[in-house]
């Protein structure tokens, strides 16, 4: 495997058959707690021994943990929520400023994408590019939730949270609890199925900017509510890969740097499940 987000792939979920010389293969038990399943390939060793993984992450202080994932995805997310305030309070969507503050907030995102692509293909995890993807995301999302709890509904934004938190700990549980399993068919599954989803979010936005109007109707009424509820799932679904690959490279004794790209991929996967959270809450009110 190879990503487990929507647009951006990861290192630690794909193995290269050519280079024997730098993984291992060992079948381990498939619970928690003992590593990665089925006939599994460490893509952090260098020296070529097929040593234990599960021994060599004990052991090796450099070794990334649980407690490393958690602190760097506060960080991140903290960022996220910190940029988002600020630009909530200081770039209004009133009538007098609303224009900048969507130019603003439009400018925010395609930066963010940039350096999530860029981030996306170095070699190392790099904590000014992830922080500062996510200070920008953070604007976008400030203006937009501001915009829409202005023009829609007070409550959404608390709503929208609220729906992402429930969601991201349904799916932790249901995952600690193996009643999702994350399997290359799962993987496959889900990827093509946000292919998909991606191709319709693109040719709606082309529909709408040339004179389609409502685009394809995903932005409103009941097939927009069915297109966010599928959306909100894929989010799930790849919530489970990012599990899967923090529990991956934890067994595999990954360095501690690569913290920063597994919490670069769950804010990814929370700020898509927001934004479909979001958008669905939207269509509700707005209906309403």
């Amino acid at each position: 495997m190879k990503s487990s987000n929507p647009i951006f792939s990861r290192r630690g979920f794909e193995h290269d058959d050519s280079r024997a010389d730098v993984i291992t293969r060992r079948p381990v038990p498939a619970t928690a707690g003992e590593g990665p399943t089925d006939l599994s390939v460490n893509p952090y060793l260098t020296n070529g021994a097929p040593s234990p993984v599960k021994d060599a992450a004990r052991t090796d202080s450099g070794a990334m943990t649980i407690d490393d994932v958690v602190v760097r995805t506060a960080t991140t997310l903290g960022t996220v929520a910190v940029a988002a305030v600020l630009s909530w309070v200081l770039l209004p969507v009133d009538e007098a400023n609303i224009g900048r503050s969507y130019g603003i907030a439009v400018g925010a995102a395609l930066v963010a994408f940039v350096l999530s692509l860029v981030q996306t293909f170095r070699r190392r995890p790099s904590p000014a590019l992830i922080l500062g993807y996510a200070a920008l995301e953070g604007v976008f999302l400030g203006v937009i939730s501001s915009a829409t709890s202005t023009y829609i509904s007070p409550g959404v934004v608390v709503q929208a949270v609220l729906g992402t938190l429930a969601v991201s700990a349904g799916v932790l549980i249901a995952y600690r609890m193996r009643w999702i399993r994350v399997t290359r068919r799962f993987y496959g599954f889900v990827l093509a199925a946000a292919t998909g989803f991606l191709i319709l979010m693109v040719a709606n936005l082309l529909f709408s900017a040339f004179g389609a109007g409502n685009g394809l109707g995903f932005d409103s009424g009941a097939l927009g509510v069915v297109f966010g509820i599928v959306g909100i799932l894929l989010g799930a679904c790849f919530l489970a890969l990012d599990f899967k690959q923090i529990e991956d490279g934890i067994a595999y004794g990954a360095p501690r740097e690569e913290s920063w790209m597994a919490a670069f991929g769950l804010t990814l996967t929370l700020v898509w499940i927001y934004l479909e959270a979001l958008r669905v809450l939207s269509i509700l009110n707005s209906d309403n």
